[in-house]
């Protein structure tokens, strides 16, 4: 298994469209300013967060079940800034939409601009010939409340490649998170 290189992920984004849309360089900033940075990186891609969000609230005293979801646990909102409350957590999507290949795997990782404030953003692997946009988790540890950039980095996308193809892959499985287009709740 090796890591893929930022030449490796401009090929696989333009030949294969892997990552849509595709930023080929590390933009760090726009027209407003200095953002979180995003895109092409060494050996990675980092992924910006939506406009789109689901912030967790206790309004209804839920019990958090992920066999048996209560989707009123959530508020949702739209909008370039999101502020999720005290030791809450929210849910989002990327700008970006996958199409991993099949001998591929990824791991996210939070980026450290947002570990450094107490956000804890979570990301499980993209499996071999998963595609969708990615639904993003953002805990705030912290006892005060923490803002999310939309359209800004939130976390790194490591390319993995396996030697041998796997024998049965996501599509193969038809798993229940694939071509998600949303911010999506937990499916049993």
């Amino acid at each position: 298994m090796s890591i893929k290189s930022d030449k490796w992920i401009r090929r696989m984004a333009v030949d294969k469209g892997m990552i849509e849309p595709f930023e080929a360089d590390q933009v760090r900033q726009t027209e407003r300013g200095r953002i979180v940075s995003y895109g092409t990186s060494s050996y990675g891609y980092d992924i910006r967060c939506s406009e789109e969000f689901k912030i967790f609230t206790n309004i209804n005293s839920a019990i958090v079940d992920p066999k048996n979801f209560d989707d009123s646990s959530f508020v949702d909102f739209r909008g370039e800034v999101c502020i999720i409350p005290p030791n809450s957590f929210a849910l989002a999507r990327t700008v970006e939409y996958f199409r991993i290949p099949r001998n591929i795997l990824t791991i996210c990782l939070g980026k450290s601009t947002y570990a450094r404030c107490g956000v804890i953003v979570n990301v499980t692997p993209f499996e071999p010939e998963w595609e969708g946009y990615v639904t993003l988790e953002f805990s705030n540890t912290t006892p005060l409340p923490a803002k999310i950039y939309a359209n800004e980095g939130v976390a790194q996308v490591i390319f993995f490649e396996a030697d041998e193809e796997c024998e049965v892959s996501y599509k193969d499985r038809a798993g229940k998170y694939m071509g998600q287009t949303g911010v999506t709740l937990p499916k049993a």
